[in-house]
Formats: structure tokens, sequence, C-alpha cells
């Protein structure tokens, strides 16, 4: 990976040559002895505290949410959504609990598993958590979701799971680093809200970098 690359070359102008087994094993442990900073006092709730807390911020920051019941539920609101808005196609990650559903309910609208590309209007990925503080969406690259899901199409659809809610953000990075215990994600995004900007001439433009849109199915599996 690049950053290998570039710690590799400092290492090798500072002649210090390879870190040895005694060194890694050192920089291991003063890496999993780190200390929590702070925690903001707004995010230490109960689950169900976090879980509002998590919609109350994710709806202020202009996303839309719809509850499910069950996984089973998803194709058919998933459907919903596309036909309400006339799309006739969708770019949807490939993990195991999204390839396990039966997705006959979009009918006539292509899904097709695959990288995004330009002119694709609609996506669907899954998230790792919800982080309540500031109602944000983590999520890792994989092959099973590459990150230009998260960026390309206009809307961006995402299933959440109400228990992968936490309460702050080194909450969601603890969960990273469990999840990932060999090697970290080369790509770990945080989304709070479709993507937007005021730097032209102070007026707010929706999608500038990204989605105008940011549709989060929460399954309510509490």
């Amino acid at each position: 990976m690049s950053k290998a690359e570039i710690l590799g070359n400092i290492r090798r102008g500072l002649q210090r040559g390879e870190a040895t087994p005694a060194q890694k094993a050192a920089a291991t442990r003063r890496i999993n002895a780190h200390k929590a900073t702070i925690i903001p006092k707004r995010s230490q709730l109960d689950k169900a505290g976090q879980i509002q807390l998590f919609r109350d911020m994710a709806s202020g920051a202009a996303a839309e949410l719809i509850d499910i019941n069950a996984m089973s539920d998803l194709p058919a609101a998933v459907a919903n959504w596309l036909n309400k808005h006339d799309f006739k196609s969708l770019v949807s990650a490939s993990d195991d609990c999204l390839n396990e559903l039966d997705w006959s309910a979009l009918g006539d609208i292509k899904r097709e598993q695959r990288v995004a590309q330009s002119g694709d209007v609609a996506s669907l990925t899954t998230s790792m958590t919800g982080i309540a503080e500031t109602g944000t969406l983590m999520m890792y690259s994989r092959p099973e979701s590459p990150t230009t899901l998260n960026f390309l199409p206009d809307c961006h659809l995402v299933l959440l799971r109400e228990s992968t809610i936490v309460g702050s953000y080194e909450d969601a990075w603890q969960m990273v680093r469990e999840q990932n215990p060999d090697e970290m994600p080369r790509t770990v995004n945080m989304i709070t809200g479709p993507s937007r900007s005021a730097d032209i001439g102070q007026k707010l433009q929706m999608g500038a970098h990204g989605p105008c849109v940011l549709v989060i199915f929460i399954l309510k599996d509490m």
C-alpha cells in the first residue's frame, strides 16, 4: 500500500532498516493501549437514546429515513422508493445479506452488482454502523462494496441495522478495529446527509461532491 511505501522510504532515509519483530510488537502494544479521547456527553445514552439521537441528527442533516421490520422487507421498500422517483436501474453492493434476499419485488427495475459508473442514478449499500452524536454513517471499502457506490450515483440508498448504532466516533472506530484485526480497511467513509456545499456565492448546493439524496433504510432489529 502507498502508506507502507512512504513510511518505508522514511525509514530508509533515516538509515534505520526494517523494523525488528520486537519493535513491531512494541508498536502494536502502544497502539492497543491507546486511551479514548473525551466522549461528548450527548452521545452517552442508553441504546434507545442513541437510536433516537441518530434519527434526530440524520433527519436534521437532510437524510430520508425509512423503517423496515425485517431484512425480507428491504427489496419491496427499495422498489417502492425507486418507483416513486421513476428510476429504472440500481447498482448494488454484493454483501451476503443482500444476495440472500428475493429481489423480484423490483420488477422491471434493473439491479446490477458492480462498481458505480458515471450516469448511475441510484446505489444500494450496507453500513457498518451509525454514529448517534452526529447522525453519521460509517462504512469501509471492500470487494463486496467498492467506495464508488457511496459517491458517484445521484442517490445513495443505505441499509442500517439499529443494533449497530453507537454513541460516539470513538465507539465506531473501535468497531472498525475489532472487525479488521489484521489490517485496517483501505478506505473508511463517514457520511452525514447528502453532499452539499455553500462555497460558491454562499448558496447551498446539494450534491456538490457526491449524492444529492441519502436514504437510510433502518432495520428495526432491536
